[in-house]
């Protein structure tokens, strides 16, 4: 076999994660104050792929070059696709034929998260050379997601989104294949939805009698295209940090696994980990508890923050506590002293507040 592309979707609008993502793609919003999308290249050099295309939208294309750059500091050489439209997952494929070649190639979605990478996938599909390797995980919703049906071990049905799922395995958002995807994308309409399907892609290979290997995924994997995810895959994440201080510490207190980064003063607080603290951040008389990640340059004083994530540049200020939150960038939170006392907001679409 050839030796393996790999091919990263950083497309799409993200409105799940509106208003975030009304001004920054969803595969840069951070995950342990790491974008999204980094983890994805990652695990690409990890596997030893070092020739990577990453398909990017026209609204925030130019935001991921500027981000991930030519890939040299991961390891691996970038090549930015323009899907101009999304159109789909196969289409995304078609639109990157040119880069792909003839090349067996990986297929990941830049937002999502796997744990463990992908080096041990990219063996199975190197050994056993099947024409698709698909990644399946039980999950309780599978309505939302893509979902396989075996028999014998072997993928007999695929179906993107069912209003009835006859099994709970959905397609978790990696994919492994040989150049036949092509033929098989271009050989299917549109969906419902306008869209050119990788389920309907992958059925195709399975109809004219192409080897689709199925992997059941073993450790945890996260879509973070929703709040609670990118929340529970925050908590996942920062479950395997280890301690780093290299940030100043005055009469600050730290219990646990935490990451202080560079630059970074803590006075008179407190901070219970697993949690990391950005390079730069500046942390007054405050509490930060577990599964919290704290960017850059961010500010809290007199309040306590749990469970949540801090892009770049917020603050939260005199607020009491603050738990299972995400913050955008710049972001300023915090109590008006001013009297008459009463709720001051500008908001954008889509916002989500909670006040008890």
């Amino acid at each position: 076999m050839q030796p393996l592309k790999g091919l990263i979707l950083s497309g799409g609008k993200g409105t799940r994660l509106r208003p975030i993502t009304h001004t920054s793609a969803k595969q840069l919003v951070p995950v342990a104050n790491k974008p999204v999308l980094f983890y994805a290249i990652e695990a690409m050099a990890q596997a030893g792929i070092d020739q990577v295309g990453i398909i990017i939208a026209p609204e925030t294309g130019d935001e991921v070059r500027y981000a991930a750059g030519d890939g040299s500091r991961f390891g691996v050489r970038l090549t930015y696709i323009l899907q101009e439209q999304p159109a789909g997952l196969a289409h995304a494929a078609l639109t990157a034929e040119p880069f792909l070649g003839d090349s067996p190639f990986v297929m990941y979605l830049g937002d999502n998260l796997l744990q463990g990478g992908i080096e041990d996938l990219v063996v199975a599909f190197t050994e056993h050379e099947p024409d698709a390797l698909i990644l399946l995980t039980p999950v309780p919703d599978p309505e939302n997601y893509g979902v396989a049906e075996l028999s014998d071990g072997a993928v007999v049905h695929l179906v993107e989104k069912p209003s009835a799922p006859r099994t709970d395995l959905a397609l978790v958002g990696v994919y492994m294949f040989t150049s036949c995807v092509h033929d098989a994308a271009r050989a299917i309409e549109p969906s419902a939805r306008g869209e050119l399907e990788i389920t309907d892609a992958i059925q195709r290979l399975v109809d004219d009698g192409r080897r689709v290997e199925p992997h059941i995924v073993k450790g945890w994997w996260k879509d973070t295209g929703r709040l609670d995810d990118m929340l529970a895959a925050n908590r996942l994440v920062l479950d395997t940090i280890q301690t780093r201080l290299e940030g100043e510490l005055i009469d600050t207190q730290l219990d646990g696994r935490v990451v202080i980064e560079r630059g970074a003063r803590l006075e008179r607080s407190a901070v219970r980990g697993p949690a990391i603290i950005g390079a730069g951040a500046r942390l007054t008389d405050c509490y930060v508890g577990p599964y919290t990640a704290v960017g850059e340059g961010c500010e809290i004083s007199g309040a306590e923050v749990e469970h949540s994530i801090l892009l770049a540049g917020s603050a939260v200020r005199d607020l009491g506590r603050m738990e299972s939150s995400l913050l955008g960038r710049n972001v300023k939170v915090g109590r008006d002293r001013r009297q008459p006392r009463a709720y001051r907001f500008m908001v954008g679409d889509n916002s989500e507040i909670g006040i008890p």
